[in-house]
């Protein structure tokens, strides 16, 4: 059997699309070695080959060469390589699926945010998700959510029979785990961090709430004597410009350290050697830092949202997204007490073995029979 998935989301710097697609196909490749998997994309992008990182013989990347189909991949380019190589299921692993093809398909839906916080995303993503996830949802054969919170959305916003979406958990990756901390060091003195420092890690953007986060943060310095430095790892996002600016001009200039994009050798570090791991979004399809934090020993705090409410349970110390005041006292109180942020660490360790994506795949393959056994009754 052959079957494709989308590449696109690891034709850039990865991140939580692209390590979705990344370690799904992996493991599904281990877990089905008769199947041939490929990661299709219009674009170039560049994965380990058979033999590297455990890298499976049975899992390729396909670019495609019909460069005048690229900006119609999905309703052009994609439906006639799929037709031409006889492909039994293609799996669009990040919003899109191939339309006017007659094969299964099966839709990763992350979360509805460009529904449910428009403002906070590109008013260009907003109006064309409007008018393409409909077209998508119908097309797919069965639908992939992170999460029983996002599910429930899918059906009640874009109208889908609740039998055609399952919800399936993510889990961290598998080279995550606990660091001694003076292998931590080099890391930590390269990317400017400090020795006692708060984590966020995420892209910088307004859905991921920063202004709570370093509100809080000011909080804490002016209430407290703890004095941390809070690191915020990942990339440069959209419409952050202004706030980023006023942060740079601010008294927290010293101590707000952004470290921009770090790879998974470096991010394994800053969980490892951080006091607290802060996640402070407004909404989530499912929150992977905050588990692959706890996966590596940091005290997880997250927003009292659904997706954390569900994935992270009692393992993580909730707070309002948006109380600023009651998330300086809950950082203030783990800062003041190691026996109460050691609790957490282990909790979290605990909690964080509990999703594999072992589980995931095989939860997958049983939605992929399901979307040819639809198919075939069509």
């Amino acid at each position: 059997m052959r079957i494709g998935l989308d590449g696109i989301p690891l034709c850039a710097a990865k991140t939580g699309v692209g390590h979705y697609t990344f370690e799904l196909a992996r493991a599904l490749s281990v877990q089905a070695p008769q199947t041939d998997f490929q990661l299709l994309s219009p674009h170039r992008f560049h994965y380990p080959k058979a033999g590297e990182a455990a890298w499976p013989a049975n899992l390729s990347a396909t670019q495609a060469r019909a460069r005048r189909w690229e900006r119609f991949w999905f309703a052009v380019g994609l439906p006639r390589l799929l037709r031409r190589q006889s492909f039994d299921l293609f799996h669009g692993t990040n919003y899109e699926v191939p339309l006017g093809w007659r094969g299964p398909s099966v839709l990763t839906i992350h979360d509805l945010s460009l529904f449910r916080f428009p403002h906070t995303h590109e008013r260009r993503l907003v109006w064309r998700a409007r008018w393409r996830w409909p077209l998508m949802t119908r097309a797919a054969r069965m639908i992939i959510t992170p999460t029983e919170y996002i599910r429930r959305e899918v059906v009640q916003y874009l109208k889908i029979a609740p039998e055609k979406v399952v919800a399936i958990h993510e889990a961290p990756r598998p080279t995550f785990g606990p660091q001694a901390r003076a292998e931590t060091l080099e890391i930590r003195q390269r990317l400017g961090v400090a020795d006692d420092f708060i984590l966020f890690v995420g892209t910088v953007e307004p859905r991921k709430n920063l202004q709570t986060l370093v509100r809080a943060y000011a909080e804490l310095l002016r209430q407290s004597d703890f004095a941390p430095q809070l690191v915020i790892a990942g990339q440069k996002g959209w419409l952050v410009d202004e706030w980023l600016a006023r942060v740079a001009s601010s008294d927290l200039a010293g101590r707000v350290h952004f470290t921009g994009y770090v790879s998974e050798e470096e991010l394994r570090a800053l969980y490892a050697s951080c006091r607290v791991f802060v996640y402070p979004s407004l909404y989530e399809g499912f929150g992977l830092p905050p588990l692959e934090a706890m996966a590596c020993g940091a005290p997880v705090v997250a927003s009292r949202i659904g997706s954390h409410e569900e994935v992270l349970g009692h393992a993580a110390q909730l707070f309002d997204a948006e109380n600023a005041t009651e998330l300086a006292a809950v950082l203030a109180r783990l800062l003041g007490d190691n026996g109460e942020r050691q609790v957490l660490l282990e909790a979290g360790l605990r909690h964080a073995k509990e999703f594999t994506w072992e589980r995931a795949t095989h939860l997958t393959w049983e939605v992929y029979e399901e979307a040819r056994r639809r198919r075939e009754a069509a």
